[in-house]
């Protein structure tokens, strides 16, 4: 008896989105942004699947990011329960600040967070993000902080952690780690890349300084005109603009995602 493929049960559409995320979470293990299996990436269900509904695909937990595949990942809804039949535990606790943000921010598809060495430094300098590098202009142009409330499990800090947020895009989770949420997954990736690139300049920026002595600040107003120069660099396509080269770079070196 024939068992239909994932691929064979949902739409074109979702497919799409299903090969995205799981690419989306091969490139953060390919550049050093995973940490073993904790940490998510969330991509949202167009309405024109859910008829209205809120759903979102997540990593099944206890999977490392470079084994997820297309047909692994979860469907589930705003309280992370499972949508469909999988032999994959979900982490409902791991979901509750994704929960939060795609809640209050109906222009986010995509919620991509991380726990790297250098996100996590700089989360815990009390200047945060400096204006010392290119990269850090394009942070620095949507950028929210939020404070440590301890292991973010606890529904009661979601109201704060969107309060903080509010409209921006870039997301620094004190003493904690990173955030980016963005219209697609692509944009995401391409967000988290110079967010993470940002914050390993600054701590090699930093190392032997006291604070931004001895370093060169950009100016204030090339930092305000960041979003155009981001427009212009892209042609207007955003991380659409990279993400087709980082989809046959994955091609070449492993093509299991798409399945």
């Amino acid at each position: 008896m024939h068992i239909p493929s994932m691929k064979e049960v949902v739409t074109p559409e979702e497919w799409q989105l299903r090969c995205d995320l799981a690419a989306c979470y091969r490139l953060i293990a390919h550049y050093g942004m995973s940490d073993l299996v904790f940490t998510h990436i969330s991509a949202k269900l167009p309405a024109s699947i859910t008829g209205g509904a809120e759903q979102f695909l997540i990593n099944p937990y206890g999977l490392l990011f470079d084994e997820i595949t297309a047909s692994s990942l979860v469907k589930v809804d705003m309280q992370c329960n499972k949508l469909h039949e999988t032999p994959f535990p979900v982490n409902p606790a791991g979901f509750t600040i994704h929960s939060a943000v795609h809640a209050v921010r109906p222009d986010v598809v995509c919620v991509l967070h991380t726990h790297t060495r250098a996100g996590v430094a700089v989360s815990a300098q009390k200047q945060g993000v400096l204006p010392i590098s290119q990269q850090s202009t394009f942070v620095l142009a949507s950028l929210a902080y939020h404070d440590y409330e301890g292991v973010a499990f606890r529904a009661d800090e979601g109201p704060r952690l969107q309060k903080d947020l509010g409209s921006a895009n870039f997301l620094m989770l004190r003493n904690h780690g990173l955030l980016t949420c963005a219209r697609s997954v692509a944009d995401a990736f391409l967000s988290m890349y110079v967010f993470e690139s940002t914050c390993r300049i600054q701590v090699d920026a930093l190392a032997g300084q006291q604070g931004m002595d001895g370093l060169t600040p950009v100016p204030q107003a090339i930092v305000d005109g960041t979003a155009e120069s981001m427009r212009v660099q892209t042609g207007g396509m955003g991380g659409q603009f990279v993400w087709p080269t980082m989809l046959r770079q994955l091609d070449r070196r492993d093509p299991s995602y798409k399945t």
